[in-house]
């Protein structure tokens, strides 16, 4: 597995790293000091696994998890305080380790991975020249990933915005985040998800999308003013 390790102390990442020598089930070991970094780190690098710390400057390991939506890496949190176990089982994580994080139990972690990531399903890799197959009416369309500028919740559909049209799918917004390659779209807003590159401006909590404003909510501001790369 190749490993991302992200705690901003830096005797916490000596540790983490000495633990993980101890075990062949690790191709890679990265580490880096705040989810800022990491987040970087997760969109050039492809990593199978996160040892993540909560509370750390700016973004905090929760933050990031969220913004990185259901296309994420298995994490294990790594912190020293208890009170955010509930919150981090949420996010459907592996395991969350107390610190001082001791070899038995650094490796009933590392079990409960093995047994995940080996009946992960291989996932898909798309291309700009890759599609999805929608329901229209009583037809199934193809529909170009690189023809879609946004997705909107409406009740109980999702509008999938083109150039030209738009979609109604019956479906949630969490169903099409799901299907849709982590690398190419960022949700923005509970009601938006974006193709990145299709972003042509941002200001004052509002990005320009074709013809259309949508709305920046300030949970996905940080994580998305990263992707996006700005200089």
């Amino acid at each position: 597995m190749n490993t991302l390790i992200v705690d901003d102390n830096l005797v916490a990442r000596s540790v983490l790293l000495k633990l993980c020598s101890q075990t062949r089930d690790f191709a890679t070991v990265t580490d880096c000091g705040s989810a800022d970094e990491a987040l970087h780190i997760l969109l050039n690098k492809p990593i199978d696994l996160l040892l993540l710390d909560i509370e750390m400057p700016g973004m905090s390991g929760l933050e990031l998890a969220k913004s990185l939506g259901q296309k994420k890496p298995l994490i294990i949190f790594t912190t020293s305080k208890t009170e955010y176990a509930a919150e981090a089982f949420e996010l459907n994580v592996v395991d969350y380790l107390v610190k001082p994080i001791n070899t038995a139990r650094f490796h009933q972690a590392l079990e409960k991975v093995r047994e995940v990531y080996d009946s992960k399903k291989e996932e898909v890799s798309y291309t700009q020249d890759e599609f999805i197959f929608i329901r229209d009416g009583n037809v199934v369309k193809q529909l170009k990933l690189d023809d879609l500028l946004f997705a909107e919740a409406m009740g109980d559909y999702v509008k999938l915005h083109t150039q030209e049209k738009f979609y109604a799918v019956h479906t949630t917004l969490k169903s099409v985040e799901q299907r849709l390659p982590a690398s190419m779209f960022s949700r923005v807003h509970r009601s938006y998800l974006v193709a990145i590159s299709k972003i042509e401006s941002l200001q004052e909590g509002t990005l320009k999308v074709g013809k259309h404003n949508i709305p920046l909510a300030d949970a996905y501001r940080k994580p998305l003013s990263i992707r996006m790369n700005i200089i």
